[in-house]
């Protein structure tokens, strides 16, 4: 599954760009301040319906504007090209759609590759909050097993009608024995969903060390923590124990909506002890692991979106880096200097001059507005 072009108009300080873009590498090079990031943002956006920077996709709309709007063309294996529009607007919400109509989220989700991003802002990932490692966690083994993909919907939806429960119970609404039942609704959701992260991590767990050794760092390790058994009917015996406790603090306080993914070097945490440049290589070693095990597994392959990669990376870590990228997949990769780019990485490349201005492939400027 292939995107073929980008179009932002406009968004943030782009203001009518058209962008195409092709199989492999393609890198876009400007000095900083032309809109390289907003590029990355744009096709992110109309992949997704969401921004990677922001939780209010309003910040997208540029100043003085009423909405902001992107769209991309993916082309799928037989040929068949689908077009995907997300926009939000200051007084209408936002929308997202594919070939023009409304569509659900798993419909959209089919109709394009799995997208990941490296950026400075998403080194959250690494040392933010586990919650947001987990989201990640989730999002990547419903792309690994499609069957898989409700999941963490199941379990949040049996998480959130046992707290309304025990809201009630505590409320005196109800008797504690009420819970039963939703304990066991809530195990019988939990188990798979502990089960499939278990495997999901302990697949790219080598290939994640592999990656990160070749930034420069060994030792690394990529490892599940899990805050309950795997087994349903343990689960259902530890919510029961804990029940008293969780009346008390109004909620379910043990379960996999409180799971982490360590990443680590030498036993050392990356969140806690990680330098800023230890941390950009595990995002990146992360996001290779994932590429590779979807490109072993005869996935969609997802589209990485690089946004100043290189700038920390010696000569050689950048030479090792194209040269993972080119095996396979789709790569987006922003610059500010041509000279950092391997000489694979030049051979498709769109420059950005000005703001809001965006060159062809050919660098005939044809495709900007």
């Amino acid at each position: 599954m292939l995107v073929t072009a980008i179009e932002a108009r406009p968004l943030r300080s782009l203001e009518r760009v058209r962008v195409p873009l092709g199989p492999g590498i393609t890198s876009v090079v400007g000095p900083n301040g032309v809109g390289k990031t907003n590029l990355v943002e744009a096709l992110y956006f109309a992949l997704t319906g969401r921004s990677f920077r922001t939780s209010d996709r309003r910040d997208l709309i540029p100043f003085g504007e009423s909405l902001a709007r992107a769209e991309v063309t993916v082309r799928d294996d037989d040929g068949i090209e689908r077009r995907l529009l997300a926009s939000v607007s200051r007084t209408e919400g936002r929308r997202h759609l594919l070939d023009g109509s409304a569509a659900d989220p798993a419909t959209i989700a089919r109709s394009r590759p799995p997208v990941a991003v490296f950026a400075p802002d998403r080194l959250s990932l690494v040392k933010g909050p586990p919650a947001e490692r987990r989201a990640h966690l989730d999002g990547f083994l419903a792309a690994r097993w499609p069957a898989r993909s409700e999941l963490r919907k199941k379990f949040g939806q049996a998480l959130a009608q046992r707290n309304a429960m025990i809201s009630r119970v505590a409320a005196g609404y109800g008797s504690p024995d009420g819970l039963d039942v939703w304990d066991a609704g809530l195990a019988d959701a939990a188990a798979p969903l502990i089960a499939a992260r278990a495997e999901a991590v302990a697949e790219l767990a080598p290939a994640f060390a592999e990656a990160l050794a070749e930034l420069g760092l060994n030792g690394g390790e990529l490892a599940y923590a899990p805050r309950a058994e795997r087994d349903a009917a343990a689960i259902r015996a530890g919510l029961r124990e804990r029940r008293d406790a969780d009346l008390k603090l109004g909620r379910s306080s043990w379960g996999p909506h409180l799971d982490e993914m360590k990443l680590s070097v030498e036993g050392r945490a990356l969140r806690k002890y990680g330098s800023q440049g230890q941390q950009r290589a595990a995002l990146l070693a992360l996001l290779f692991a994932e590429r590779e095990a979807l490109l072993a597994a005869r996935r969609v392959t997802p589209l990485l979106l690089l946004d100043d990669v290189m700038s920390e990376l010696d000569p050689g870590r950048r030479e090792r880096l194209v040269a993972r990228l080119a095996t396979g997949g789709q790569t987006l990769i922003t610059a500010a200097d041509e000279e950092s780019l391997p000489p694979v990485a030049r051979e498709a490349m769109v420059r950005m001059p000005s703001p809001g201005v965006v060159e062809g492939l050919d660098g005939s400027g044809a495709e900007a507005a």
